[in-house]
């Protein structure tokens, strides 16, 4: 039987090397298995929230910290180009590369230009901001929604009209060297062909780790994975 680190780490491997998620078929050939297993294993993985498939087919949508449609969030370096989920899995897709990136994004998914470089592990501009709106307890209630939120933003004065204008409660705002430094621990060690989801436990001890307790964070610790 098709285990979901097997199957994580395949499909991760095979968009950074070449941009796009494998088909079904693609990845029963490559993990010698059936594509009724792959199917299988591909909906048991999203039940672990390791991976969003589209509504109606098992073809990848979402498998953090890549998105696999368009986003707001261009991640590039010297391999090639992909699309971050949000603020928190653009670093997180430069913490998988380990090498130099530059992330292109809008203020706000509105506003003017951003552009965020990683250099030597450095990233500039460090006083970008990132707002975290939805809490963390909800955020795979719709987990797409809650990635277009995390969002970058120069001032946190933009951060209250952003949230003025859209009717969106203010969450946590936080440095970006800061979630730099997050999104590395976080997601370091999604390539490990022996990944795990964060069990709601160990999430809560990075968030303490680094400092986050704004009510965002809060996790109840009455179930199995993040």
């Amino acid at each position: 039987m098709l285990n979901h680190s097997i199957l994580h780490h395949a499909i991760l491997d095979h968009i950074i090397k070449e941009g796009y998620a494998p088909e079904v078929a693609s990845l029963a050939q490559l993990l010698s298995e059936t594509e009724a297993e792959v199917e299988r294993a591909l909906y048991a993985l999203q039940d672990y929230h390791g991976v969003v498939l589209h509504p109606n087919s098992p073809k990848v949508w979402v498998i953090h910290p890549f998105s696999l449609a368009p986003t707001n969030f261009l991640v590039s370096s010297r391999r090639g180009e992909w699309w971050g989920n949000c603020a928190w899995c653009s670093l997180g897709v430069a913490a998988l590369l380990q090498e130099d990136v530059s992330i292109r994004t809008t203020s706000g998914a509105h506003g003017e230009t951003l552009e965020i470089q990683i250099v030597d592990g450095q990233i500039q501009p460090p006083e970008l901001l990132i707002h975290f709106p939805i809490p963390m307890m909800k955020a795979w209630d719709n987990v797409i929604y809650t990635c277009s939120t995390m969002l970058a933003f120069r001032t946190e004065a933009e951060i209250d009209k952003w949230c003025e204008r859209h009717d969106i409660a203010k969450g946590d705002v936080q440095p970006l060297s800061h979630i730099w430094e997050f999104a590395s621990k976080w997601y370091g060690q999604h390539l490990n062909p022996d990944w795990k989801k964060w069990t709601l436990q160990e999430a809560k001890e990075i968030f303490d780790e680094f400092g986050l307790t704004h009510p965002v964070w809060q996790l109840e610790i009455s179930g199995d994975r993040f």
